[in-house]
């Protein structure tokens, strides 16, 4: 390592810290020019810590300007404290001690968005993971709770609204300026410290839990934004209510709070009582918010609610520990979405992005365990990994347990941690302390990198009415982990007859987790060993086996199954995602067999099975009432071919060209055979009623739009002036920007005009709604035609881009980057314009510069020529200057 690289924090190097703070008093004087933070804080010595450590060493950023540093009253002379660019270390503390400093900071310049910083006309903060330390000198480290009692002071006028965490106990005002005291009775680490300045408007509403207390709920926002808060009031209650029915949490302050704010890192921050947003995870209108939308509204504002109980009252010990809070709290809002709408959709969203998204992060450089060992920059690791497979981990415990044992388990890590800083073994003591199970080998989830992978075989024996099934685990090194010990995991599985009924087994002499019927019979299987062997007796012919039902565990499974046994379980299986799981896998057997043919340069030749499967679908769509398991929704699900990003992660070496032109001539055959069932489909879902984001009406609109997508795919459609029709007359977002990307993606000549146009019209109407806005440079970003890069340059210098705001990014820079067919051109200048934004970004953002530069990481997936093409650009990113750690430790472990 060179001398000044940035240097390598270790899970193993933990050690707890020599001083605690039970009282924080924060005064925060905000100006225009200057704000002033006075802390005073209790601190005594650790007595689990270093009683060695003479010394307090307080974190900082570079941009503090100490003022004032005492100790009981007595300020310190310069020899008794050092300060750096990171630390402020005073030398000799008393055993206990109160500790005042003063320090100024100008938020209006921090364009990294982490710790108080300026949105528009409002001051927010951001203080996950280390964000507080560039607000004052503090201990900033989660193991670190204490009581915080918060003043803000502002002009009156500019600054109306002045919030903080936990309850408001005392204001006033003097000479134009007004004051607030916020005063939290519970502990909690510095980095669920929020602070909110504005001239906001809100909306109010009360929720009374589960022992009769009366909450106030309130939420704000800009005053243009306050017709879009409704949907996010009613996720809120919502949530309140099912986490009282669910897991017996009950919210514990008089208020809580969420703010919207439009420049933002995060989806949304769980700041205790205080709930900051970014406004895509909280405005909702039927004209300017997709269905999708309104669905991220919900499970985000669920999520950050659960996280009062599942990150708050009990937090992590480090950061090592993140997943703790993020892995459980993301199963908690998948179970909640799950409840509200179709739990199979649901089920199926949750798995594509996992595939999507974690299976190319556990297959990179930057491969990790849930729990990692070591990292440079903290913030590089709020990953789906920790995330999205952290979730996976979680659910399997459920599914291994049982839900009402896991309910105990829960119960159990509450009750025991409720106020404590703790770790992922904490919370695996508390569930086999509850449910008598041994966790021991399931632990290797939390240790090991990877995605797992199980290779299924199945055998009949007729005479013996026997089927035999062996299941053999294994897991591809990944960096620093070339072996990998066995996994214990869930294997949901159940058998099919000949008519593709449930065959209802015998689990005598099955190492079983546990049984049950819902529609069908499925028993979950324990896997432990390299090698299992699982017989099922009297069977009494050769059944189809139906594995990895509702997606037990995340991992890649592997199955000799015919093309007609694919059709067959499409039709019959009673698992909703095994059902659209076998979708995809003859739908990815289809279209990689026609790379295969245009790399051969033979004709496209496409299964007929494949599209009579999609259109056995579309008749069930048509007529309703021959499959009642298949919802409309589901049915929208099942005609999606897998994504060229899921693809491009199964093929050994990405044939970027090809599996582009595989799917879409697999799109173009689907819609050309189909044509007619895929027009009455369209058109019997057409809705005559005012825009509700009900189940049934995203449903829908889902099956609609699909059928639309379709139609528009020939070069020589028909269908251009029936998505004018619909793109002009629609009444809600979902219905006109599926017509807008429609027109935008088609190759037909016809649509080239209408497609201009309709964009001219749409940036108009909207241009001062920015999350249309955005919704209007992802559009375009991730268009399919050969001229995206230069239109996606030409963004750049439109009015509405700005690079210093978060959602703009990912709007314009991370929608190309994540469109494979133009991100990856064989000349390489989509790695050009991916790098040039990543230095630029360095200076500004360093957190959202390391988050774009992800899909130059998989360079080795990728074509000798393009390999040497991302290795340049990675390398010209690494001898940037002054290169943050955010984008060294990306890049250094990329190369």
């Amino acid at each position: 390592m060179k001398e000044g690289q940035p240097r390598a924090i270790h899970l193993k190097d933990y050690e707890v810290p020599a001083y605690l703070v039970d009282e924080t008093e924060l005064h925060v004087e905000i100006d225009e020019e200057v704000t002033v933070v006075t802390t005073i804080l209790k601190v005594r010595r650790n007595p689990d810590g270093d009683v060695s450590v003479p010394d307090l060493v307080l974190d900082g950023g570079r941009d503090l300007e100490t003022r004032h540093i005492s100790i009981d009253g007595r300020e310190l002379l310069s020899n008794e404290f050092g300060v750096d660019d990171e630390r402020l270390t005073i030398n000799g503390v008393p055993e206990s001690f109160t500790l005042k400093t003063v320090v100024e900071i100008k938020p209006q310049n921090n364009t990294a968005l982490e710790g108080l910083y300026r949105s528009g006309d409002m001051f927010c903060t951001q203080c996950e993971a280390e964000g507080f330390r560039n607000i004052t000198w503090y201990p900033d480290r989660p193991d670190v709770m204490s009581k915080f009692r918060t003043t803000v002071v502002a002009d009156q006028d500019r600054y109306p609204v002045l919030l903080s965490n936990g309850n408001d106990v005392d204001r006033g005002q003097s000479d134009g300026r007004h004051w607030v005291t916020w005063e939290d009775p519970f502990m909690k680490p510095a980095y669920l410290f929020a602070l909110v300045a504005g001239d906001l408007q809100h909306i109010e509403d009360s929720f009374t839990t589960m022992s009769g207390r009366k909450v106030k709920l309130q939420i704000f926002t800009e005053a243009h934004n306050i017709d879009k808060l409704d949907h996010a009031m009613t996720s809120l209650k919502h949530s309140m209510a099912w986490d009282e029915r669910t897991y017996g949490r009950e919210y514990d302050l008089d208020i809580f709070m969420i703010v919207a704010v439009e420049s933002f890192n995060m989806g949304a921050m769980e700041n205790k009582g205080l709930n900051i947003f970014n406004t895509s995870c909280v405005l909702a209108r039927p004209d300017t918010t997709t269905d999708a939308g309104y669905q991220r509204v919900e499970g985000v504002v669920a999520h950050e609610y659960f996280h009062n109980w599942s990150g708050n009252r009990v937090t992590c010990r480090d950061w090592f520990q993140l997943s703790l809070k993020e892995g459980f709290t993301v199963l908690r809002d998948q179970q909640f979405s799950a409840d509200m709408g179709s739990a199979a959709v649901y089920r199926v969203n949750d798995v594509a992005v996992l595939r999507n998204s974690q299976f190319p992060e556990d297959a990179g450089p930057m491969a990790h365990p849930i729990r990692p060992d070591s990292y440079i920059e903290i913030n590089n690791f709020y990953t789906a990994t920790v995330y999205e497979k952290g979730a996976e981990v979680v659910r399997m415990i459920q599914t291994l347990l049982g839900r009402e044992r896991f309910r105990k388990g829960t119960d159990l890590y509450f009750d025991r941690h409720d106020g404590q800083a703790v770790t992922t073994e904490d919370f695996l003591k508390a569930m086999e302390d509850a449910s008598a199970a041994d966790l021991t080998q399931f632990r290797n989830w939390y240790r090991q990198s990877g995605t797992p992978v199980l290779d299924v075989s199945g055998q009949y024996d007729a005479t013996s009415q026997v089927f035999t099934l062996t299941v053999e685990q294994s897991c591809p090194p990944t960096p620093g982990q070339p072996d990998k010990a066995a996994y214990h995991m869930p294997l949901a599985m159940g058998l099919l007859d000949e008519s593709g009924a449930d065959i209802r087994f015998a689990t005598d002499g099955l190492d079983v987790a546990s049984t049950h019927e819902v529609d069908g019979f499925t028993a979950v299987l324990n896997v432990r060993s390299p090698k299992e062997v699982f017989r099922f007796e009297g069977i009494a012919s050769a059944p189809v086996p139906s594995l990895l039902r509702g997606f037990s565990a995340p991992v890649k499974l592997g199955y000799d199954y015919t093309r007609d046994e694919l059709t067959f379980l499409m039709s019959h299986d009673s698992d909703g995602f095994a059902r659209w799981e076998a979708g995809q896998r003859l739908a990815v057997e289809v279209i990689t067999e026609v790379v295969q043919q245009i790399r051969q340069g033979s004709a496209i030749s496409i299964d007929e099975r494949l599209i009579k499967a999609f259109d056995n679908n579309l008749q069930q769509a048509i007529e309703g009432d021959r499959d009642p398991a298949l919802d409309k929704e589901m049915i929208a699900q099942m005609l999606l071919l897998p994504t060229e990003t899921y693809l491009a992660e199964l093929a050994e070496v990405v044939d970027v060209e090809a599996i582009h032109q595989a799917r879409e001539a697999v799109r173009g055959a689907i819609a050309k055979a189909l044509g007619g069932s895929l027009l009455a489909v369209y058109k019997l879902n057409q809705s005559t009623q005012t825009y509700t984001p009900t189940a049934a009406e995203i449903a829908q609109r889902a099956l609609k739009n699909v059928a639309l997508g379709y139609l528009m795919q020939p070069d020589d459609t028909e269908m251009v002036p029936l998505c004018v029709d619909q793109f002009k007359t629609a009444d809600n977002m979902t219905d006109t920007s599926a017509a807008l990307r429609a027109l935008v993606n088609s190759d037909a000549d016809a649509a080239r005009g209408p497609a201009e146009q309709a964009l001219t019209e749409f940036c108009n109407r909207w241009v001062d709604e920015s999350l249309v806005i955005d919704m209007w440079f992802s559009i375009q970003a991730g268009s399919q035609r050969p001229d995206t890069l230069e239109c996606v340059k030409g963004l750049l210098e439109h009015k509405a881009f700005n690079l210093k705001n978060p959602n703009r990014v990912r709007s314009v820079v991370s929608a190309f980057a994540q469109n494979t067919a133009a991100f990856h051109r064989a000349d390489g200048a989509g790695y050009v314009f991916l790098a040039d934004r990543v230095i630029e970004l360095n200076g500004i953002n360093p957190l959202m510069a390391a988050r774009i530069l992800g899909p130059l990481t998989r360079w080795a997936k990728y074509d000798a020529d393009r390999q040497a093409l991302m290795k340049a650009q990675l390398t010209r990113v690494l001898e940037t200057e002054n290169l943050s750690r955010d984008v060294y430790e990306i890049v250094s472990k990329s190369l």
